[in-house]
């Protein structure tokens, strides 16, 4: 139990800015097994970010809810995903080769193709959330917060095991996390990751939420597709940028599936 402990706060030191006890460390061995629990922070950011979500809603209005929704998760997470995101903008936007793609996402300067991604992607995040506050009462919202990050992490970490991991250099971050094959932590991460798809199908009585998982893992399967194409595998910014894609496409759906469904 203290190891399964042990993983559990591993990963939320390596995804996450909430402060853990001292014993709790970035060893390489208990951040590639703690990939199970990767879908748990899902739940925690997804909880967190909801329930602000919920407050300032009732304290304000739709449009400073979802302000303070996306805050509090970038807050949480220190930018993690977003900053992936930012890296695979530059290096796929401006470079041309395997080498030159690898060099820019390595770089902490951030170019326009970030910028520009960044906005595009806040922007959309925050017009589907004001379109969902106005389908959904309380507690589906906070089960459909609690869905996009927990699945767009589950998508994330099945790169693991079907694809190939690019970089080998030892500054890489997700080094150990690339590591992590295990049938134990892939059964773990499904089950953890599609938990909060059965309540929100509970609770809401509609069947179409399991469908979702079907145009989610295309979504992760043609971004995985376009960088083996191009560097011949994933980096830690891809999986970065493979959360954030996906959590904007899980809201997406949810936008259309209320008005078509």
């Amino acid at each position: 139990m203290r190891e399964e402990l042990k993983l559990f706060l591993t990963a939320v030191l390596f995804y996450t800015r909430i402060p853990c006890p001292a014993w709790v460390d970035h060893s390489p061995e208990y951040i590639n097994k703690s990939v199970r629990y990767f879908p748990v922070i899902g739940w925690i950011v997804g909880l967190v970010s909801g329930l602000a979500l919920l407050l300032f809603h009732w304290l304000v209005g739709p449009w400073f809810a979802v302000f303070f929704f996306i805050a509090t998760s970038v807050w949480l997470t220190g930018a993690f995903h977003e900053d992936g995101f930012a890296d695979v903008c530059d290096g796929f936007g401006g470079g041309w080769t395997k080498e030159q793609i690898l060099k820019i996402m390595k770089d902490s300067r951030v170019g326009t193709y970030a910028v520009v991604g960044l906005i595009l992607l806040i922007g959309l995040k925050s017009a589907l959330w004001v379109e969902i506050i106005g389908q959904y009462d309380d507690i589906s919202l906070l089960l459909v917060a609690i869905n996009g990050h927990t699945l767009s992490r589950v998508m994330a970490a099945t790169m693991i095991f079907t694809h190939d991991y690019v970089r080998e250099d030892a500054q890489s971050k997700a080094k150990p996390v690339a590591k992590a094959y295990s049938n134990t932590n892939l059964i773990l991460i499904l089950l953890f990751g599609t938990i909060p798809l059965v309540f929100v199908s509970l609770t809401t009585g509609q069947w179409w939420w399991y469908l979702i998982l079907m145009p989610l893992y295309l979504v992760k399967m043609y971004l995985g597709r376009r960088f083996y194409k191009k560097i011949g595998g994933y980096t830690g910014d891809c999986l970065g940028a493979i959360q954030q894609i996906v959590e904007v496409v899980f809201y997406l759906i949810v936008v259309l599936a209320w008005k078509f469904i």
